[in-house]
């Protein structure tokens, strides 16, 4: 399929940026040129700024109705639309088609998820001490909304900011990702068809840093919204807090996986390695350090590495591939780094390990054993498709590793024991854990982290106070 040449949407009209520059935007699985992204400047920010504000009170005051209303049809918009924004995703980001088309359908429930929820978003009204006293909570969008996404989901890293912030009233800027600019636009497009006044939402891409550096302490903006590397989420953090403006963080994760002597091994295999390869290991909550219970270490790790080598690993064109290229160049070297420095200090390499040809940017599946702690792998988000195991004794021992990091994301634990896993959900320090299943990401479930990944949750009914600030009234008589 023809791949489109991507413009900004600003002020509820497609253009190119004011400068005309652009950037190129390559195809993963080749390296080769797909198009073109507009790049945005200062004029462009302006004027996606002035549109933002403009429209917000307009907005802010549609009925709760009418906004469900218009973002029902988008959700509707999107699913009609979903197989050829699923082809564009591929083509840009480099997962298979199943899984693009999967990650589009998704937004689609997250979008008529966000848009009931926002009918229900009302204040409270609090008994008073005295008869003729009337005391009221109001709940009130808090303004025009900057957000930050990146390129690893490039539909569901979009809509859940986008959607929150539409469903409690602010009209927002989305700074899209470089690398995957076709789908988040074709997401936007979903809106603006859908009636979603002009203004509402705009959409630029362009140089992260200028970009955020500008729009953060903008007076226009009221909120932020990032997701990211840590490192870069404490830096836009703490702009957001220099102007006091609430900030919503979903930084990076390195997830560790518990797996006790009386899990079910062979289910475990299986939806682990499911989990860990899908997107090429480019998930933020991407299970990455292993632990399995010595006892049954040996059966887990023949298993898992067979699987790994089992997965097909191939473009999105090829009906059959598994696992997609990886979406950046620059991963190559990063988890060949990462592989080495474990291997020098004594990591067992059982599989993978390289890069796949040398076209595109493919890398094979890759399982670590017996990693040393202080390894980089063991204390850095890889990333990638890589898994690095070890074993554990006792409980204790498994806890311990598992909240040895400053990460907080995402766990996973496998055992039949209810007391165990009792235990694990009080004692395991991470914004969520999942126990015995993958059942992460859903619309209507919290998604977010504690410690160093993250402030906050783009998910559930929590996700829309993020958006909402709450006033008093009292009055007598």
């Amino acid at each position: 399929m023809s791949y489109p040449d991507v413009e900004l949407f600003i002020a509820g009209e497609w253009r190119p940026a004011k400068s005309l520059a652009k950037l190129e935007v390559l195809n993963p699985a080749t390296g080769t040129a797909l198009g073109t992204v507009s790049r945005a400047g200062k004029e462009d920010l302006d004027a996606a700024l002035k549109a933002a504000e403009s429209i917000f009170d307009e907005w802010k005051h549609t009925s709760p109705m009418l906004r469900c209303q218009i973002m029902r049809r988008a959700a509707e918009l999107l699913r009609a639309r979903a197989d050829t924004i699923a082809e564009q995703m591929s083509l840009e980001q480099g997962k298979p088609f199943a899984q693009a088309k999967g990650e589009t359908s998704a937004g689609a429930d997250i979008i008529d998820w966000f848009a009931e929820e926002g009918r229900r978003a009302y204040g409270r009204v609090i008994p008073a001490r005295e008869p003729d006293v009337t005391q009221l909570t109001i709940k009130e969008a808090i303004g025009p909304v900057a957000a930050f996404t990146p390129w690893n989901f490039p539909i569901n890293q979009v809509v859940r900011k986008l959607s929150a912030a539409l469903a409690s009233g602010c009209s927002i800027i989305v700074k899209g990702p470089e690398e995957t600019p076709a789908s988040p636009a074709a997401l936007v497009g979903c809106f603006a068809d859908a009636g979603v006044p002009a203004g509402v939402v705009n959409l630029v891409y362009g140089d992260p840093a200028e970009i955020s550096s500008y729009l953060i302490p903008h007076p226009v903006i009221r909120k932020v919204s990032f997701t990211g590397s840590t490192p870069v989420g404490k830096l836009l953090a703490g702009l957001a807090g220099q102007h006091m403006k609430p900030a919503t963080m979903e930084l990076g994760g390195h997830a560790p996986v518990l797996v006790f002597d009386d899990a079910d091994v062979d289910d475990a295999v299986s939806v682990l390695a499911a989990s860990k390869f899908r997107n090429a290991g480019q998930v933020c909550v991407s299970p990455t350090r292993f632990m399995i219970q010595s006892s049954v270490s040996e059966q887990f790790i023949d298993k898992f590495v067979r699987k790994a080598e089992s997965i097909k690993v191939g473009p999105a064109s090829d009906a059959a591939s598994e696992m997609g290229p990886l979406a950046n160049e620059r991963r190559i070297p990063a988890l060949e780094h990462m592989i080495a420095d474990a291997v020098g200090q004594g990591a067992t390499l059982r599989t993978g390990g390289k890069r796949i040809g040398n076209e595109g940017w493919f890398f094979e599946p890759t399982v670590l054993t017996d990693v040393p702690v202080q390894t980089e792998i063991m204390n850095e988000e890889p990333f990638g498709p890589i898994v690095a195991i070890n074993t554990f004794s006792n409980d204790d021992e498994a806890i311990a590793e598992a909240n040895r990091l400053s990460f907080g994301l995402a766990a996973y634990a496998w055992t039949r024991s209810s007391s165990r896993s009792q235990r694990l959900q009080h004692e395991i320090q991470s914004g969520m854990i999942s126990i015995n299943h993958i059942g992460l990401s859903l619309p209507e479930v919290p998604f977010g982290g504690i410690g160093d990944s993250g402030i906050g949750t783009e998910g559930g009914a929590d996700a829309l106070e993020a958006y909402l600030q709450t006033r008093f009234v009292t009055r007598k008589g």
